[in-house]
């Protein structure tokens, strides 16, 4: 992931109920979803929280292992929903398609 400078993201345990948490699936007719691990969040001070907020900023990646239901090439579709705050407001969530074309043998 690249976010591009002076936004975040809240990590995938965000410390409030409210916040939208960072979250990756995988289409579990393709493939069964092994893990996904993510980086450890920083925790940063915004004005607009009264507390640190644990998120993700800059650069990162996240890392999933998967196993497939069937041999061969295909294609893993998969959902990553966020929420990009900047500091002073946040954006609507997103859920977007992720596609990685992968080989199987």
């Amino acid at each position: 992931m690249q976010l591009q400078g002076g936004y975040h993201l809240n990590s995938h345990k965000p410390d409030d109920p409210y916040l939208i948490p960072l979250k990756l699936t995988w289409d579990a007719n393709t493939v069964e979803t092994v893990s996904v691990q993510f980086p450890e969040p920083r925790k940063e001070k915004y004005e607009f929280s009264e507390k640190p907020l644990s998120v993700f900023t800059g650069d990162f990646a996240i890392v999933s292992t998967v196993k497939p239901k069937s041999a061969g090439f295909t294609v893993l579709t998969g959902k990553l929903r966020y929420q990009a705050c900047n500091h002073n407001s946040c954006l609507p969530p997103k859920t977007i398609d992720i596609k990685i074309p992968a080989d199987f043998r």
